[in-house]
This record gives C-alpha cells, sequence and structure tokens, in this order.
C-alpha cells in the first residue's frame, strides 16, 4: 500500500511538472519530463541518492535529445 502511494504522488508530480512548460521548447519539455521520470523511476527502485540523482540526469539528456528530434 505504501509503494502505492508512493508511485501515485510520483505521477502526479510528473505530471504538474509537465503542465508547468508553457513557455518552453520542446526539447527543454523533454529534459523536464525526462529528469522527473528517471529520479521517479530511481527512487521506486530503491536507488541510493547518488543513482537517483545520475538516473535524473540521464533522464534528462534522453529527454533533451527526443525533444529535439520531436521538433523537427
Amino acid at each position: 500500500m505504501k509503494r502505492t502511494a508512493r508511485t501515485l504522488t510520483l505521477l502526479l508530480a510528473i505530471a504538474g511538472l509537465a503542465g508547468g512548460c508553457e513557455n518552453m521548447t520542446t526539447p527543454q519539455k523533454g529534459a523536464v519530463t525526462g529528469a522527473a521520470l528517471g529520479s521517479g523511476i530511481g527512487m521506486v527502485a530503491g536507488g541510493s541518492f547518488g543513482q537517483v540523482v545520475g538516473a535524473g540526469l540521464i533522464g534528462g539528456a534522453v529527454g533533451y535529445i527526443g525533444g529535439s528530434a520531436i521538433s523537427r
């Protein structure tokens, strides 16, 4: 039950971050969403702080590259 509440909170936070991207370019939106997803996956997987930050950085980079590809 605890894990379900944590996952739901994480999904709501991601939706809030993605919804607040009004004046951002597509690559920037991808970077924010990717960083949130990477960090969230790291937290849910039970990683240490360093692993969670690393997952967020990798997710942000992948999101930016994906957003750049979409916007072209």
